[in-house]
Order: structure tokens, then C-alpha cells, then sequence
């Protein structure tokens, strides 16, 4: 046995502390390799007929816990155990993505589902499952829609619960994460859940962007889904800051929270970095884009946050005399933007040029009328739950509803103060939310009439609100041109937070009876909204959670809407 002199030891010792200092990796005893850690699984999305994007989070572990750059096999086979390959590459994980690593794997069958892993030496990911979108002729399709996760709100049943339904993709319409400081927004029951976000302060650098993903995908349900179904995705505003638009947001401080153009870049470059997304030039924002699934639906994504949105008019601006008329004539300005001109134009050729059976929008906020009347948007204040004021709600709702069925079945018996009501000179009507497309009329009837004009069958899913609706999409002259689905939150609290001194049974009556074009609500319960569509056929389930408080739950299939092409 040869036994190394003294200074063949000192030798070799430096050159080990060498490699070490420069962040290569060495191999351990025996020939195995350092582990690389694969602590946020793996998961696949913007699936196309040839292609899907394929994705992971890979860092040194063990005792070389190192920020060097690790270069990943990736594989795609038919079979778990990956004795079939069809496709397989190399791709770098690298501190300069925050260790995140995506693969455009191409060269797939159209309809068909693989497995994926990543692996690096003796370390490999767990295993996913991906899917490719189907060939044309295709007779169904079924998408599970989320929105509205928040962490330190409650647990993330409803992805897990999707997997149950058999779903083929995942369509997620934003609000994956949300910016607020640990003490900040539905964040009252997170210690006692052990769901206190991280970083503690609010979001707005990359770091604390990159933490709070990371955080978000430790989450063992979000972890399954993105396992087990490509997702389909588009931000909306917490992915940035609450209430987003150009130039700005409501949870933003120019200055004291630096520029808001630096914190979009850092917020963005952390989406692009921890999404399955497929990632297309330097411009980080252009995301809006579409999906056929063999000729049965066209998918178009749409962004309507950072891209064209005016600054949305508050009711602060409304209810005030002096500041009244200017935000009328801004929220009835012909050229009033939420989409923005290239978006639009954009919007309008993939309508043209689609022959799907069904033309899907999948956006963040609703887009149906949800249009109150003055008389009972002022008596209905969040903030005031005395006796007094509820009675004061619920007697200015009992009018309107009086005098609108009075209308309906009597005209003649109306009173003057019944007429005044119905009078929308007098009473007028107004979206309950601005930040929706109530708050941008004119970009919303472009949208229908581009779609009646090419006698497209319309479907639009919606997000945003934590509840969960279903309306027809009216144009302005009242034709009928589609309708809209939206989605519950997986956890964020709905409704029943802000009109917490009414029953939600009554809550919902309320909005039903009020909106003429409203015709299902549920505003106290999360979870999710899985859309099926056929030739002949589309409907939406929406499958609503007992609780996102505790571990333990029941989940109910709450209701069902058909609509027949």
C-alpha cells in the first residue's frame, strides 16, 4: 500500500482548497458527488403542441454549500422510471436567476403526457408530469382556474383538491403571491397556522421578492400541483404591489420605497424566475399571449396590469362634488385604457384569425357589469358596523330592490322617490370595484363588440375579487355577447371580511338582485373554479372549501353552469 510523503499531502490539500475557494464541485468518497438540493420540486407550464416549458430550483447542499453555478440534465421520457427518453438537455441553475433553472423542451407529441426530473451526479429532483396540448379535433378539455393565494391567510387546499377533479392544465390568473409585510394584509391567524410570511418586511426588492416565491413554493399543495399540471399563467397586481397601473400603485411610496420602475423590474425578473413561463425577450412585461387547445378553445392571456392601465378614479373622487365631474368624464373617456392600443390590436388579430369553437379570455379582474347604485354604495361602509348603519344599509337595499321590482311588475304605482331611485341621473349606477373593468367601460365594450362583430362564442375567466360569480357579458345596447366565470380565492378572504355584519346568504342576494347580469354568487367561500368545455358544450363547477383555517376540511362541488354553444 502506498502511504503519500508529507508533502504530496500539503500539495493536494491546497489544490482542494483551491477548487473549494473557486465554488466547483467536488466529488465525495467513494466517486458521488456533493447533493444538490431540489427543495422547491419541479413544474411545468405554457404548454403547446410540440413543447413545454420545464422547471426547477437546484442549489449545492451538504458541506459545499456554495453559490456556484450547477449545470442540470434534464430528461423527458414516457415512462417514471425514464427508460423511454424522447428529450433531454442541459440547463444552469446559477445565483444569477436566484438558482432557478427553465428549459424549453421541444420535439414532443402533440396530446401527449410525460414525465420530466432534473438531475445533477447522483442528485436527482422529484419527478413531474407534464402535457402537451392536444392535436386539432380535439372534443375536451378541462382547466382548473385559481387566484388569490396569500400565504399567512390560510392553507392552499384547493390545488391539492384539483388534482382530484382531472384536470389536464392549470390556468392561474394572479395574485400567486402577495407583497405585504408579515403584520400586513389577512395576516391576524398566520402564527398560529405557522404561515408567517418571510421576508417580515413588505416586499420590494429582488431578494425579498425571490424569498417570498421561495416561501410560496415550500408549500407542499402548491408543490403537488405544479407536479402533477402544467400551469398556464399571468400576474396581477400583489406580484407587484396592490392596485397596480403604469405609472404606479396604492402600496407603493415614490421615494421612500424608491422607484416604482425598479421595484416592477425586481418584481418581475423574480416572476419570470420562479414561473413555468415561457420567458421571450428583454421586455418582462409582455407576457399576453394565447394557447389552442386542438381547435375545441383558444386560451388568450391577457396582462392588464403593467402594459396599458390608466390610474384607476377612487370613490374618494366620486363622492366628492369638487372632484366629481373630472372622474366621470375620466371613467366615460372613449380612450380610456386598461389594456393598452398594442395589446388591444393584438387582442383583436387572435380573435380574427382563431377558428376554436370557444374564444377564452383569461384575465385578472371581472370584466361583467357589477354596477351599484350611489344610494346604496354609500350606505353600505365597511367600516361601520354599529346598529345604526346596518339598518341604514339594509334600508336603502330594501328601497332600491322595492322600487326595481315595483318597475318591473307596476310601473304605475312607482313613487316620485321610487322613480328618483331608478333615476340613474339621480341615483347613479356605479361599479362597486374601480380597479375592475368597470373602471374602464370603453376598453371593455371594444373587447365585446370585436368579439359579436366576428360572431365568436365568448368565454371570459376572471379573478381577483377571493369570490366566486357567474355573469352575462352584455354590451352597452344590452346584447348578449358571452360569459364570465371567476374564480374564488385558494385562500384570500372574500366578502365576508368587508360586509361582515351580514349574513353571506344575504350578501349575495343583495349583489344578485341589484345586478341584472350577475346570475350566480358566492362571496364567502375559497377554492377553485374547473371549466369544461366540448363542442356543444361549456360549464363551470366551482369547487368551495369549508375552511382554510385548519388542516381539516370538507370541499363541496357548490354549483354548476352550462352554456351550449
Amino acid at each position: 500500500m502506498h502511504t503519500p510523503s508529507r508533502r504530496q499531502f500539503i500539495f493536494k490539500l491546497a489544490s482542494v482548497s483551491a477548487v473549494v475557494g473557486s465554488g466547483a464541485v467536488l466529488s465525495a468518497c467513494g466517486g458521488s458527488e456533493e447533493p444538490v438540493r431540489f427543495d422547491y420540486g419541479v413544474a411545468s407550464g405554457d404548454p403547446l403542441a410540440d413543447r413545454i416549458v420545464l422547471w426547477t430550483h437546484a442549489k449545492h447542499g451538504g458541506l459545499l454549500e456554495t453559490s456556484a453555478p450547477i449545470t442540470l440534465t434534464w430528461q423527458v421520457s414516457h415512462d417514471a422510471a425514464f427508460t423511454q427518453l424522447v428529450a433531454s438537455g442541459t440547463v444552469v441553475s446559477e445565483a444569477a436567476n436566484g438558482f432557478t433553472a427553465k428549459v424549453d423542451a421541444s420535439g414532443l407529441s402533440a396530446g401527449r403526457s410525460y414525465f420530466f426530473r432534473f438531475r445533477s451526479g447522483d442528485s436527482v429532483s422529484p419527478v413531474g408530469q407534464a402535457r402537451t396540448l392536444p392535436a386539432q379535433g380535439a372534443t375536451a378539455l378541462r382547466l382548473a382556474v385559481f387566484s388569490c393565494a396569500n400565504y399567512p391567510a390560510g392553507y392552499f387546499h384547493a390545488y391539492s383538491e384539483a388534482l382530484k377533479v382531472q384536470a389536464d392544465y392549470a390556468v392561474h390568473l394572479g395574485d400567486y403571491i402577495y407583497e405585504y409585510p408579515a403584520d400586513g394584509y389577512a395576516s391576524e391567524t398566520a402564527a398560529s397556522m405557522g404561515r408567517v410570511v418571510v421576508p417580515a418586511n413588505e416586499c420590494i426588492t429582488l431578494d425579498d421578492y425571490r424569498q417570498r416565491y421561495a416561501q410560496y413554493r415550500s408549500d407542499p399543495d402548491l408543490k403537488q400541483l405544479h407536479a402533477r399540471l402544467p400551469m398556464i399563467a399571468v400576474w396581477d397586481d400583489h406580484e407587484i404591489a396592490n392596485d397596480a397601473h403604469l405609472g404606479g400603485a396604492e402600496n407603493h411610496t415614490e421615494g421612500s420605497e424608491g422607484r416604482f420602475a425598479d421595484r416592477v423590474s425586481a418584481a418581475l425578473k423574480a416572476y419570470h424566475e420562479w414561473m413555468p413561463i415561457r420567458t421571450q425577450g428583454s421586455d418582462l412585461k409582455q407576457i399576453y399571449r394565447s394557447f389552442d387547445f386542438g381547435g375545441l378553445a383558444a386560451l388568450h392571456m391577457l396582462e392588464t396590469r403593467l402594459v396599458g392601465r390608466e390610474a384607476q378614479v377612487t370613490f374618494g373622487e366620486l363622492l366628492n362634488p369638487a372632484t366629481a365631474p373630472a372622474a366621470l368624464a375620466r371613467i366615460a373617456s372613449p380612450t380610456r385604457q386598461l389594456m393598452g392600443a398594442q395589446q388591444m390590436q393584438w387582442l383583436q388579430g387572435q380573435l380574427a384569425a382563431s377558428t376554436a369553437t370557444w374564444q377564452v379570455l383569461g384575465q385578472q379582474t371581472l370584466m361583467a357589469e357589477m354596477a351599484f347604485p350611489v344610494s346604496i354604495l354609500s350606505a353600505l361602509n365597511s367600516t361601520d358596523t354599529s346598529a345604526e348603519a346596518q339598518q341604514a344599509a339594509q334600508q336603502a337595499i330594501t328601497d332600491y330592490l322595492t322600487a326595481k321590482a315595483t318597475a318591473a311588475q307596476a310601473p304605475q304605482l312607482l313613487t316620485p322617490q321610487q322613480q328618483a331611485l331608478l333615476d340613474p341621473s339621480l341615483n347613479p349606477l356605479l361599479g362597486y370595484n374601480l380597479d375592475a373593468w368597470d373602471g374602464y367601460p370603453a376598453a371593455r365594450e371594444t373587447v365585446l363588440a370585436t368579439a359579436q362583430a366576428l360572431g365568436k362564442r365568448l368565454v371570459v375567466l376572471a379573478g381577483d375579487t377571493h369570490n366566486a360569480w357567474h355573469s352575462e357579458l352584455r354590451r352597452l345596447d344590452r346584447s348578449l355577447v358571452g360569459h364570465e366565470f371567476a374564480t374564488p380565492g385558494v385562500s384570500s378572504p372574500g366578502l365576508e371580511d368587508y360586509l361582515a355584519a351580514l349574513p353571506p346568504a344575504q350578501v349575495a342576494q343583495i349583489f344578485t338582485g341589484v345586478i341584472d347580469t350577475l346570475k350566480y354568487a358566492d362571496t364567502h367561500r375559497r377554492g377553485f373554479l374547473l371549466m369544461q368545455f366540448t363542442p356543444q358544450q361549456v360549464s363551470g363547477t366551482w369547487y368551495l372549501l369549508d375552511t382554510v383555517k385548519s388542516r381539516t376540511y370538507q370541499v363541496f362541488a357548490a354549483h354548476t353552469v352550462s352554456v351550449n354553444a
